[in-house]
Order: C-alpha cells, then sequence, then structure tokens
C-alpha cells in the first residue's frame, strides 16, 4: 500500500465520525423547544436588494408572525426604484401587520446590508430589533422564539441556524440548498453543542436597543464582510450570551447556473477562513467521501475500499439524519445528490485554502487582514 494512502485513510475514518457526531447534534437541536418567556415588543429590520426568487413568499411569511406583543416590520432599499418595493408592497397591502418600505439613505460603508440596517434602525418604534435576510422564510413561531430570550438581561442576542430549500427545480438550486443541510447545518450545530463554534448568523440576528447602543450601533460594521460575526463578538464582550434558538427558517436559494453557486459557496468559504484559520482547517474533517476516494484512487484494494464504504454509510446516515429531522422528503432520490454534493464542497474548500477576492451582489471585493471590504475596479 502506497505511504499516501494512510493518511488519507485516518482523514476519512476521522470524517467518518464527524459525520456522526454532527447527525446527532442536530438532531438534539431540532427537538429542542423554544424556551418559555415573555417575548418582546419588537422591529424586523429586512434589508432587500432586487426581486429574488420566492420574495414574495419570504415576506409574506415575515408579516404572517403569530407574536402578541405589539410589533412591526420595516423592509428597506437603497435604490428608491429597487425591484423588490412593489413586491415588499403587495405583501404590505395583504397583510394586518404594521409595515413600511424605507427607500434611498446614503451609502454609508462597504457593506451595503449594513448600511441598510442602520437607516432602518433609526426608524424602528420598538426596544427589540431582530434583522432578517430577504431570502428566510421564517415559521410563525420565528419571531417569538427569538426575542422571548431577551427579556433576559444576560443574553444580549439571539440568533438562528437555518435550512436549506430550492427557489426553483434548477440542479444548481438544489445544490446549493444540500450545501446548507447536509454541510452548513449539521456542522454548525455540532461546532455549537461543542461551545466551540461561537457563532452569530446574520440571517436573524435579535437584540435589545440598548445592547445595540452600548456597542456604538451598526456602524461600526459598515467596512466588514463578516458583520454578523463581528456583531456577536462586540455583544459578548460586554459580558453577555449569545444564544442560539432551536427554531430553524428556511434559507430559499437561487442559484442560476455554476459560476452564481460557486461565487455564492466561495465568499462564504473565505470568510470563514478569514475569521478562523484553524478553524477552517479543521473543516476538511467533514469531507471523508473526498478523502476516501483519493485514498482509492492512490492505492486501490480492500483497505481502502472499505473506508470509501464507511465514509459513504457516515454521510448517508448524517443526510438521512437531517432530512429525518427537518421533516424533508425526498428519500433516496434526493441522497443521490450526496456524493456528488460533497464533491463539489470540497472543492471550495480547496480553493478557499489560497486567498483571494470575493463577489457580492455583483461587486468583487478584495479582503483585508481586519475583515474590511475594499471594492475592486471592474
Amino acid at each position: 500500500m502506497s505511504w499516501l494512502a494512510i493518511p488519507l485513510m485516518l482523514l476519512a475514518l476521522a470524517g467518518a465520525g464527524q459525520a456522526i457526531a454532527a447527525r446527532r447534534a442536530l438532531r438534539r437541536l431540532a427537538a429542542t423547544r423554544a424556551p418559555a418567556g415573555p417575548p418582546l415588543a419588537a422591529s424586523v429590520l429586512k434589508p432587500l436588494h432586487g426581486n429574488e426568487m420566492g420574495l414574495a413568499d419570504n415576506l409574506a411569511a415575515t408579516l404572517d408572525q403569530a407574536h402578541a406583543p405589539p410589533w412591526e416590520v420595516l423592509f428597506g432599499a437603497a435604490d428608491p426604484a429597487d425591484a423588490a418595493r412593489p413586491i415588499a408592497g403587495a405583501a404590505m397591502a395583504a397583510s394586518a401587520t404594521p409595515a413600511r418600505f424605507l427607500a434611498g439613505g446614503a451609502v454609508l460603508g462597504a457593506n451595503r446590508k449594513v448600511s441598510q440596517l442602520v437607516h432602518l434602525a433609526a426608524e424602528a418604534r420598538h426596544p427589540a430589533l431582530v434583522v432578517a435576510d430577504a431570502d428566510m422564510r421564517c415559521p410563525r413561531d420565528w419571531l417569538t422564539a427569538v426575542t422571548a430570550p431577551l427579556a433576559d438581561p444576560g443574553t444580549g442576542l439571539v440568533t438562528c441556524l437555518y435550512r436549506g430549500e430550492a427557489a426553483d427545480g434548477g440542479t444548481w438550486s438544489r445544490l446549493a440548498a444540500l450545501g446548507i443541510d447536509w454541510h452548513f447545518l449539521p456542522n454548525a450545530a455540532l461546532g455549537e453543542s461543542l461551545g466551540q463554534a461561537q457563532g452569530c448568523y446574520g440571517a436573524t440576528m435579535a437584540l435589545r436597543r440598548d445592547t445595540l447602543e452600548r456597542i456604538g450601533g451598526f456602524e461600526p460594521l459598515l467596512p466588514l464582510l463578516a458583520d454578523d460575526h463581528a456583531l456577536g463578538a462586540a455583544v459578548r464582550r460586554l459580558g453577555l450570551r449569545v444564544e442560539v434558538s432551536p427554531v430553524i427558517p428556511v434559507h430559499v436559494m437561487h442559484e442560476p447556473d455554476l459560476r452564481a453557486l460557486w461565487a455564492h459557496e466561495l465568499r462564504w468559504a473565505r470568510t470563514l477562513r478569514l475569521l478562523n484559520f484553524p478553524g477552517f482547517l479543521g473543516l476538511g474533517l467533514t469531507h471523508p467521501l473526498p478523502w476516501a476516494l483519493l485514498a482509492l484512487a492512490v492505492a486501490p484494494g480492500a483497505w481502502t475500499l472499505g473506508v470509501l464504504a464507511i465514509a459513504l454509510g457516515a454521510r448517508l446516515a448524517l443526510a438521512s439524519g437531517v432530512d429525518s429531522a427537518l421533516g424533508v422528503a425526498g428519500g433516496w432520490r434526493r441522497r443521490a445528490w450526496l456524493p456528488a454534493r460533497d464533491l463539489l464542497s470540497f472543492a471550495v474548500w480547496l480553493t478557499a485554502l489560497a486567498r483571494g477576492g470575493v463577489v457580492w451582489r455583483g461587486r468583487r471585493y478584495r479582503i483585508g487582514r481586519d475583515g474590511e471590504m475594499v471594492e475592486e475596479a471592474r
């Protein structure tokens, strides 16, 4: 047997063990009930940019929350003629929930989403502020679940993990959603269960207004790519907890082609690399199937074939456990996508090992060592 096959086999076996542990962590999270407590009056801040596929249903779900205290939704877009505006207008007209659309406002920094959050927060009326991405479709108990923990003065911020759902029947959207379900979600759940993730997930971030004021508002996040991570870190520096709610919203994914999917996932991966390079290296253990295939390629034989079977079995067990915990249908037809999804994730991880720029909303940025975004000339 080639000496190179041995470390590859060990990586594959370690990754198989990690997959089983991640499966258990995700199932525990999905079985957890949201903590009871008095929910707070809240303003939901929802920056918009374009008419994304599925946007109408996402906004309708935001406006359909079963939340007892007073609450409102503030939609915002930098451009008054943004294509999202009529979609938001129709959703507001069909709902009795107090809601406003705020258009315009100066671009205050490189992170244009944060720029909108600064403007929206200034207009919010309630003591709890809940940031929610436009591509999130939230269950009706979401707002109550993420604001109730804020009644405890020791809790500074509440965030959520999320699962994926394709906005269309296309291959690339489907692969994007499976990447969320079978890679991001269980790995993040495992990291949180071990107390290692220290996460703050930008799809949902709920905090009290007084907490936001103590960290200087959203303004310090304006130049940063990883604004969610920076917000969580700032809250923790105040000595307050960041809690992960067991509520799992849906991230509605639309990727028209491989190029768009690759740019999106590479941006995520390079952001993780920037935040925690040792931890990013550790993500190599989440790819047991590619390591096992490499071992089989360099040393075909019974041992490497057995390791491949273990790696594939562990990854299928993880996918099955995730789908069961989330109540996702599809069975073996869905899980037939697993090898392609795992190989694509591995390719993204390998590419992100090298430093490089990112593409976000059609603009290309290089990222400084401090996480600041610098737009590159076209």
